[in-house]
């Protein structure tokens, strides 16, 4: 199981590490994604740090098990109110596929977190 666990961790933090990334260095995509869904400028850095503060809380949680489970918890939270965003918009399931299958994500660490 805790092999699993650092496994699915490692994925998540990744990828929440990326989508940090592209916040951050303002890509294109990124930015009109999170514009359509009504994200003012003034917040996305905000939302960036969230990103790699639930990376870090995922990695450091290997040892600190506590950690681990707020960071996946506030991970999936974050990633259901990207769902929930796009939702509001009608928006189609492509739409927010990413957001949905890291929500997924998300919850299968925190699953995984609470069973170790």
């Amino acid at each position: 199981m805790t092999i699993a666990l650092i496994i699915v961790a490692a994925l998540l933090g990744v990828a929440a590490a990326g989508s940090a990334v592209g916040k951050l260095t303002k890509q294109a995509s990124v930015i009109e994604n999170l514009t359509h869904v009504g994200v003012k400028a003034k917040h996305i850095p905000v939302l960036a740090v969230l990103e790699l503060a639930g990376a870090l809380g995922l990695l450091l949680g290997i040892w600190v098990t506590p950690l681990g489970i707020a960071a996946a918890v506030g991970l999936a939270l974050y990633f259901l109110g990207a769902v929930l965003a796009h939702l509001r918009l009608k928006d189609k399931p492509a739409d927010f596929a990413p957001a949905f299958v890291l929500f997924a994500v998300a919850v299968v660490t925190v699953v995984l977190e609470l069973n170790r």
